[in-house]
């Protein structure tokens, strides 16, 4: 699978690709095989091991047959998006120009593995640790009764994608650098989260 990147939308630095993994962990899994493309939408944690290797974690219903198919690929493909929006002509002070859009996405290229059941239990922890940890008065699974949690582990199948590949697509108007603070302007007050991004992105020779 490719993904088409122009050299100045395009991110290497597999730190930030890293990076931003960790704060966009909603995804879009997409893998292929005999019965076609399987695609689902779930949230993944980005972690590396001693080596550096990137491995992504997560999880799908057992009812869902994509689990199936993850057993049985040779490639999947997990797509992190972050904040995107429309980017009008009329923010620009050259022209002639035309409407675009403005996104950030990070691919990540692997192989999948299922995981057994005491991985799937430490991964459960793991992902509800980083989406409440900082709420005043934390969900915790340990809190559950036992037998609710083997019912809840029993009806999932857990997942570990070894990443081979990531690619950045960071299209936050590198094309038109002259326009880039006019674009961040009005994108304050719309989408402060694509302003931010762009603020961080861009180079201090990029206009």
């Amino acid at each position: 699978m490719t993904l088409y990147v122009p050299d100045h939308f395009r991110l290497d630095d597999g730190e930030r690709l890293f990076d931003f993994i960790g704060r966009h962990g909603f995804a879009t899994l997409v893998s292929s095989g005999a019965a076609g493309l399987h695609v689902s939408h779930v949230p993944l944690v980005g972690e590396r091991d001693a080596s550096g290797q990137v491995r992504l974690l997560g999880h799908v219903a057992r009812a869902n047959p994509h689990w199936q198919a993850l057993e049985q690929a040779s490639h999947v493909l997990a797509i992190f998006h972050g904040p995107h929006a429309y980017v009008s002509p009329g923010w620009y002070e050259q022209h002639p120009a035309v409407p675009t859009w403005n996104y950030a996405v990070v691919h990540a290229h692997g192989t999948a593995r299922l995981m057994d059941e005491a991985e799937l239990h430490e991964l459960l922890l793991t992902l509800s640790s980083r989406y409440e940890s900082h709420r005043p008065r934390p969900w915790k699974m340990s809190e559950l009764p036992a037998a609710y949690v083997s019912g809840m582990l029993a009806s999932i199948v857990g997942f570990e994608i070894a990443v081979e590949r990531l690619d950045g697509k960071f299209k936050l108007s590198q094309n038109r650098p002259g326009e880039i603070g006019r674009v961040i302007d009005a994108l304050d007050s719309e989408e402060p989260a694509l302003a931010a991004l762009m603020r961080e992105h861009r180079s201090p020779t990029k206009g």
